[in-house]
């Protein structure tokens, strides 16, 4: 039986939950480096400026990189933009990790989950999710540096990473006609919503 959110459908004009870990649940992040090589690839595939870019095929709304997994949060413009992008930053990514840490083989447990986002409690649920990953590391997970947590509360700004289409959901007139209209900014929403996202997400968190 394929594992969990292994088997795919891609559709055009759809979001996308993201996520992989490390072959036996092995860190794939060692130092700090790693996790900035990972970031350049991210940059060098979703940049507009970019020679490599395939931003006008998949974009990325949210992310967080942990030491054994990763998540991403994507909105997949064309049928092929999320196979290009996940085949080429895995493909980029593991032969500078092998490279570095003399070894060879696959780092990634299988090939990346990807679970399609269709409703807006899962849409919000989702990032909620991702930006609270870090709570298991650290009590400062609100300014964890491998997060797009800091895009969204407009401490940090990077081209390639659009928390619009999330953040749009905590506009005024937007919130009237929201479930989630008692929260007034989306910090108020990730930091104090009263039950885990996990439990809301089910299927669609990490397994």
């Amino acid at each position: 039986m394929p594992a969990k959110n292994s088997v795919k459908i891609y559709l055009e004009d759809v979001y996308y939950h993201i996520y992989n870990r490390g072959t036996g649940k092995s860190n794939i992040f060692l130092d700090e480096q790693d996790y900035k090589v990972f970031l350049h690839y991210l940059k060098k595939y979703l940049d507009q400026t970019s020679e490599y870019s395939l931003a006008d095929k998949v974009k990325l709304l949210a992310y967080c990189l942990m030491p054994n997994h990763f998540h991403l949060f994507v909105y997949q413009i064309t049928k092929e933009g999320l196979i290009k992008l996940m085949r080429a930053l895995s493909t980029s990514y593991a032969m500078y990790f092998n490279k570095k840490y003399d070894r060879s083989g696959t780092i990634f447990q299988g090939i990346y989950k990807a679970v399609l986002v269709e409703n807006e409690p899962y849409f919000l649920h989702i990032t909620r999710y991702i930006h609270l990953n870090p709570a298991e590391l650290t009590e400062n997970w609100e300014e964890y540096p491998y997060s797009s947590y800091g895009v969204y509360l407009g401490k940090n700004k990077i081209p390639w990473v659009d928390p619009s289409p999330v953040l749009a959901f905590f506009k005024e007139d937007r919130r009237q006609s929201s479930i989630f209209s008692k929260y007034f900014s989306y910090e108020s929403f990730v930091e104090e919503y009263p039950s885990d996202s996990k439990m809301e997400l089910g299927e669609l968190s990490i397994d």
